[in-house]
């Protein structure tokens, strides 16, 4: 660019999504000090309706929506988001204009020192279908029950006995640098949400000044990790509320894929673990989109 730009970027009010849009915010000022960012609070439909039931919702823009219609109108230049919470196709004329290195994929496991630990018939809290049904795949002595509001809500339930652990993503808890104890819960055992721990970079298409800026943060193996797990969700039809875990790790050129996915009801499950070619990932992910649509006849 050859003058500064004012910009503003959308943002929730969240402690988790204001930590998020500030990574954001340095790594653009980090390569780009001549910028004026501006951080502007949106609510969304999910942030108001606290009691409501991720899954009970059917609402595939939960915590998008808002911020959508901000970028298409004009009054916020970009929006940052949890990759995980952002529908597989952006709201026209808006695309992902960057992705940022992701951090560590896991879940963990707050209030014991291990799943086996837990005694039979102890309740765990979490926000999603895809925890709930791994679980019980794995440990069908323990019961599970929806848990809703941010981190520090989440924990405070905990805290008053309403829960006796509760399972959160490692890498919000990691961005707040909160000093809870806590055990990471291998992929094996719990498969992480097609996108988790990926921050998004979410602009409108037209704005091509500013997808030539965002590149210098964009991280290209990431963005291909991310890419594959997206590509399964949208094969398969779902939001992020779909009882799906898909994780992709790309080492070299070589990929691995991890893959959970259970029907509605969660009577019927499918897992697979997969290393092959980095050039072949993607074939095999619309290969294996086919055959979970045709064993669970979506």
């Amino acid at each position: 660019m050859t003058k500064p730009r004012a910009l503003i970027l959308g943002t929730r009010g969240s402690q988790l999504a204001l930590r998020q849009s500030m990574m954001v915010r340095e790594a653009l000022l980090a390569q780009h000090p001549e910028l004026k960012l501006e951080l502007r609070v949106i609510k969304t439909k999910g942030d108001r309706l606290q009691q409501l039931a991720l899954d009970a919702s059917g609402d595939k823009g939960l915590f998008t929506k808002e911020l959508e219609h901000a970028l298409r109108t004009g009054e916020i230049d970009l929006a940052v988001h949890s990759l995980k919470d952002l529908p597989v196709v952006p709201a026209e004329g808006t695309c992902i204009g960057a992705i940022l290195p992701r951090a560590v994929t896991v879940d963990c496991l707050i209030g014991a020192p291990s799943l086996e630990a837990l005694p039979a018939g102890a309740l765990i809290g979490t926000s999603s279908r895809r925890r709930a049904y791994q679980l019980a795949v794995h440990y069908p002595q323990l019961r599970t029950a929806a848990i809703r509001g941010n981190i520090d809500t989440r924990l405070a339930k905990l805290e008053s006995g309403q829960y006796d652990a509760i399972l959160l993503a490692e890498a919000g808890l990691s961005r707040l640098g909160l000093e809870v104890a806590r055990q990471p819960i291998p992929e094996k055992l719990i498969v992480p949400a097609p996108g988790q721990a990926a921050i998004a970079v979410h602009v409108r298409q037209s704005d091509q000044p500013l997808l030539e800026l965002l590149r210098s943060i964009h991280d290209t193996v990431t963005a291909e990790e991310v890419g594959l797990e997206r590509r399964l969700l949208q094969s398969l039809g779902g939001g992020c509320a779909l009882p799906l875990g898909c994780v992709c790790h790309i080492t070299g050129e070589e990929a691995e894929l991890r893959v959970f996915f259970a029907s509605e009801d969660g009577q019927q499950h499918y897992s697979e673990r997969r290393v092959l070619p980095r050039s072949e990932a993607e074939d095999y992910v619309l290969e294996l989109a086919e055959r979970l649509k045709k064993d669970f006849a979506l």
